[in-house]
């Protein structure tokens, strides 16, 4: 990979980058990541970050487990471990960027372990962690904001490309999983799969039914966010299927992508600016300097589509949702991309599907889940065939933990959606029904960490 400093003088260099990370199976590893509410338990309300018990406080006791800090502008955003962060989202949401690992058994310890010591941290603080798609209870003015300068700015310009983009900011959680490639042909066909599945994981884990206290209409109404937050970044991405589709066909796309800042010992407000002009040093906000590869990597991050590619490949259609699955949805991934015959019979699957009917779907899953259709088909009935061949694929990858177990395992919570037709926003209706009686503060209490 190139130096982070070293300048960017022509779009080459910048296809070499996204080419870099193909790597042999045998180097592939499974990033997981995953955020989290962070909520009083006197009364359910969202952490400021400063105050006697607030986010900075949270961030400074994990600190003190033995995670390194860091800074911006005096204020501690971020803890790294191991090849692994906690980061802050702009609404307060704890992350999880996991370390790179092997298999999926190793990626739950990580989370179980991570979840035991916020956890501990929490019945010391008097917070509690829940994981939902979307926060079920706070309007968004009573969110509180992070002190990070990219979240300032991007508050600003959301409002002016999307009616939604301020709840994906501060009022969302996901979780979400980063796999590798092994070329160009091999990331085009994950990539292809992982857009036209991406439904089938957004309605197996849709878990995200109220807004401020009542439900919405809505199983994910975290992905229904998504489709009003900035047309310039978002999206199904036609062109993946198209033919050419490429490493250079992405950089194409990025370079298209509007900026929102550059860095330099802090965020330089560079909101809906041309990284192309950047590159020709005409750049507004930098006007005559050209752009080194640490502003391309931060480019690569600023858009937001379903599936997104870096020097991995990013799977980005999930709600946040319950401890088991957090270890699921990096299963269900890992048996459908990482096992070569079952990535096969999974474009079989979908390669017919026009772009048509897969916006539709993306838009109809939304509201419906598993009860959505494609092409005259239940989405139950091809959840129930994807989430078959993810399984083939871990049986295949023959990955036991210390009890024997393969990572096949891990996708028993999915392996139930499959048969009774219900996934967790299901199971919260049901209680808000029942024996909450309409009460749905009750979640904070039942489906905290």
């Amino acid at each position: 990979m190139a130096d982070d400093n070293q300048i960017i003088e022509s779009k080459d260099q910048l296809v070499a980058h996204v080419a870099g990370g193909s790597s042999p199976k045998e180097d592939w590893r499974i990033g997981t990541e995953h955020e989290k509410f962070v909520f009083h338990r006197s009364d359910n309300s969202p952490l400021a970050y400063e105050g006697e018990v607030g986010i900075k406080s949270l961030l400074e006791a994990i600190a003190k487990r033995g995670w390194d800090p860091v800074y911006e502008a005096g204020n501690i955003i971020a803890l790294l471990k191991d090849g692994a962060s906690v980061t802050l989202e702009p609404g307060g949401q704890l992350e999880l960027s996991g370390a790179p690992l092997e298999n999926i058994h190793q990626t739950c310890t990580e989370v179980n372990s991570h979840l035991r010591m916020v956890k501990d941290i929490g019945e010391e603080m008097g917070i509690g962690f829940l994981g939902l798609g979307f926060h079920p209870t706070e309007k968004r003015e009573d969110i509180p904001h992070m002190p990070k300068g990219r979240y300032g700015i991007m508050r600003d310009y959301m409002p002016k490309k999307g009616g939604l983009g301020l709840d994906m900011m501060h009022r969302t959680s996901t979780v979400q999983v980063n796999l590798d490639y092994s070329s160009e042909a091999d990331m085009v066909k994950k990539m292809r799969v992982g857009l036209a599945l991406q439904p089938v994981a957004t309605a197996l884990f849709a878990n995200s039914p109220f807004t401020e206290g009542k439900p919405n209409g809505f199983k994910s109404y975290r992905s229904h966010i998504w489709t009003d937050t900035d047309p310039d970044r978002t999206g199904m991405l036609p062109f993946v299927f198209e033919e050419g589709f490429g490493f250079e066909r992405w950089v194409d796309y990025v370079l298209d992508v509007p900026m929102y800042f550059v860095y330099r010992d802090g965020y330089i407000d560079a909101q809906g600016q041309s990284f192309k002009d950047f590159m020709a040093g005409k750049l507004p906000a930098r006007m005559g300097e050209l752009p080194t590869m640490a502003d391309w990597l931060d480019q690569l991050t600023m858009p937001f589509p379903e599936v997104r590619l870096k020097t991995y490949i990013e799977m980005r259609g999930a709600d946040g949702g319950p401890w088991s699955r957090l270890c699921a949805l990096p299963a269900f991934w890992t048996g459908l991309l990482y096992d070569q015959d079952v990535l096969d019979a999974a474009w079989d699957e979908v390669k017919d599907w026009s772009m048509e009917e897969m916006e539709q779907l993306r838009h109809d899953v939304a509201r419906l889940a598993l009860d959505a259709t494609v092409r005259g088909e239940k989405l139950l009935d091809v959840a129930r065939r994807i989430v078959d061949l993810s399984d083939q694929g871990l049986g295949r990858r023959a990955q036991l933990n210390g009890m024997g177990d393969s990572e096949q395992v891990h996708l028993k919570v999915l392996k139930e959606s499959v048969i009774s037709g219900k996934v967790p926003a299901d199971e919260l209706l049901e209680a808000y029904e029942g024996r909450w009686q309409g009460d749905v503060s009750r979640v904070f209490e039942e489906y905290s960490y």
